[in-house]
C-alpha cells in the first residue's frame, strides 16, 4: 500500500467495545490476560482460531464483576517474569510459570490480593538480563 492509502478493518467493534491490546506472536508461546479486581490466566495460542479482516474477533475470557474488564494481554514464555502495578502503587513481581494455562473461554485465576477499591492498572514483562 501507498503512504496515502486507508489501509484494512482490523476488526468489527460493538457498541461499548474497545482494543485494550494486540500480540503478534513470534514463537511456541503462550498468551496472558490480567484483569482489573487482579485474576489472570495463560493460554495456549494454539486454543485461538485465525480470523480474517474485519472480523468480530475471539472470546478470550469471560468477565464479570468477579474479575473485572481486561487491563493487559502479553505473549509469555515460562522462564519470564511480570510485575503487576495496581492504581494503590503497589508492584508484585511473580513467574510466568506460576500462573495456570487454563482453556481460553474462562474467567481465570487469582494473580494479586488487593484492598477493597484497589485496581491492577498494568503489567509489565521484566526484563532479563543475559
Amino acid at each position: 500500500m501507498g503512504r496515502t492509502a486507508y489501509g484494512v478493518k482490523g476488526i468489527n467493534l460493538g457498541k461499548g467495545d474497545y482494543v485494550i491490546g494486540m500480540v503478534v506472536i513470534r514463537r511456541d508461546s503462550s498468551l496472558l490476560v490480567v484483569t482489573e479486581n487482579g485474576y489472570g490466566k495463560r493460554s495456549a495460542v494454539n486454543d485461538y482460531r485465525l480470523t480474517n479482516w474485519g472480523g468480530k474477533g475471539i472470546i478470550n475470557v469471560k468477565t464479570s464483576e468477579r474479575n473485572g474488564e481486561v487491563v493487559s494481554i502479553k505473549e509469555v514464555l515460562d522462564g519470564e517474569e511480570l510485575i503487576l502495578i495496581t492504581k494503590e502503587g503497589i508492584a508484585n513481581r511473580q513467574s510466568v510459570k506460576a500462573i495456570s494455562v487454563i482453556g481460553r473461554n474462562t474467567q481465570g485465576v487469582r494473580l494479586i490480593k488487593m484492598s477493597e477499591g484497589d485496581l491492577v492498572t498494568d503489567v509489565a514483562k521484566v526484563a532479563q538480563e543475559e
